[in-house]
């Protein structure tokens, strides 16, 4: 059977745009009841039993029998070893990668991570104290999938924040199991590691890990169990039992963001190779089914040069199945009257990853206010920021980049107000706080700030 991507061709100048713009962007966050149970359950079970608890849902749904904890606990050297395995090249890559990320989360510290404080006329001593958290959580999924560039985004951000204490937890399942689409019928004492997330974390300093996954995962990491120390947030991707996990811990322990399916929006002004674009909408299609790909564009014969590219490239790709899946289900070719509409409705948008592929990219970025990322330019691929830009890569999703931001050093951090009031200041602000403390019948506020005014103000 001949695969076939068909994005939606649509026109801002139909008068259908609106309804039909509305039906592709459409997807509901809604999690199956069934699974909003379970994981439900299994989170009051770890709460109740603790490794108990993990070490029986590990067995049930990874296929991995294990004794106890400590056979799920990865250690430095099985890191340093999985490290030393590895190819050259990718040793390479990945201190590289590192390398870069790291630099850039150091600037934003400083541009956005520290202390500060003033005095003001009276010589009252106002200002913030930003301090790490001390320990945090981080998921790194495994099976059918592992990302050891998301495991650097993660920790990496954590470490120039100052957080002392990396946790990790890295399902490793055995193949045939429930986590790798199997029946779960056979059980091993050996999961599948992926030894490039192993290497991954000697390079980016993780504490300590655990073979854990899932819910039973998030629950170890929030509630803490007689193994599994309990962190302060939980941070990293997940399927919909993880990320249903997270939402329930909330609270409990901080999380970074509920993320949905992952999105690439092009606006193009005609000038990029049409075949560069296709497979920028490739890079996130070939996620999953769900991902989304949008390219807008004034030239209408641009985009029927990039459907053919599509065409031509398809075939090409190992993952031509979900691509296919996922352009003809949710992507979209959409004609704009000019790249001033095109950037109007990139706002309403406000995609994960937004490519500016033009020849004046500087002219159009003023105009975008909502983005989880910009790339600016026919050569800033949104694939080099998923590896090694410097930037983070965990960005809000659909919709949430209209009020929310990538990970990075400040998900990391808390912040104290600090305030030390003069003698002076005092009189000035002990009147004022005083007068609206009596508004609000709030007696013993006004009295607090009026024994300290020279001379004691009577309360009233």
């Amino acid at each position: 059977m001949t695969l076939v991507a068909a994005p939606a061709r649509l026109s801002t100048a139909a008068a259908t745009f609106e309804a039909d713009f509305a039906a592709r962007l459409h997807w509901s966050a809604d999690t199956d009841a069934a699974i909003e149970q379970r994981v439900a359950d299994i989170l009051a079970d770890v709460q109740k039993r603790g490794d108990a608890a993990v070490l029986e849902y590990t067995a049930r749904f990874d296929g991995l029998s294990a004794p106890n904890m400590a056979a799920l606990e990865l250690t430095q050297a099985d890191f340093k070893a999985a490290f030393d395995a590895i190819p050259q090249a990718q040793r390479d890559a990945l201190q590289a990668a590192a390398k870069r990320v790291r630099s850039y989360h150091e600037a934003q510290k400083k541009a956005s991570g520290e202390s500060w404080s003033y005095r003001d006329e009276d010589g009252t001593l106002l200002g913030q104290k930003v301090t790490p958290l001390d320990r945090v959580g981080i998921y790194v999924p495994g099976g059918k999938a592992a990302y050891p560039s998301s495991l650097l985004m993660n920790a990496i951000p954590a470490h120039v924040a100052g957080v002392q204490e990396i946790i990790m937890v890295v399902p490793t399942p055995v193949r045939g199991s429930v986590a790798t689409g199997g029946t779960g019928e056979g059980t091993s004492t050996k999961g599948e590691r992926n030894e490039l997330v192993l290497a991954a974390a000697y390079v980016a300093g993780v504490t300590r890990a655990f073979t854990i996954g899932g819910a039973q995962a998030v629950a170890a990491l929030a509630y803490g169990t007689a193994t599994v120390p309990k962190v302060d947030k939980i941070t990293g991707p997940g399927n919909a039992y993880v990320a249903s996990a997270k939402k329930r811990v909330f609270g409990t322990v901080g999380i970074d963001m509920i993320a949905g399916p992952s999105e690439i929006l092009v606006l193009a002004d005609g000038s990029t190779p049409p075949d560069w674009v296709a497979m920028d909408l490739f890079s996130q299609a070939e996620h999953d089914e769900l991902a989304q790909s949008i390219l807008l564009c004034p030239d209408a014969a641009y985009l029927d040069a990039v459907q053919r590219e599509i065409d031509r490239l398809l075939p090409t790709m190992p993952r031509a199945e979900i691509i296919a899946k996922s352009l003809t289900g949710r992507g979209a070719l959409i004609l704009t009257k000019d790249m001033e509409e095109a950037c109007a409705i990139s706002n309403r948008i406000a995609p994960e990853h937004l490519e500016v592929s033009s020849t004046d990219p500087h002219r159009w970025e003023p105009l975008l206010r909502h983005a989880g990322a910009i790339f600016l330019g026919a050569y800033t691929s949104e694939s080099l920021g998923d590896y090694c830009a410097g930037p983070n890569h965990v960005l809000p999703t659909s919709g949430t980049a209209r009020f929310s931001s990538p990970l990075g050093v400040y998900d990391f951090q808390k912040r104290s107000s600090i305030i030390e009031v003069s003698e002076a200041g005092a009189q000035v602000l002990g009147t004022i706080a005083a007068e609206l403390a009596y508004g609000e019948g709030l007696q013993a506020h006004a009295q607090a700030a009026e024994m300290r005014l020279t001379p004691p103000v009577k309360p009233r």
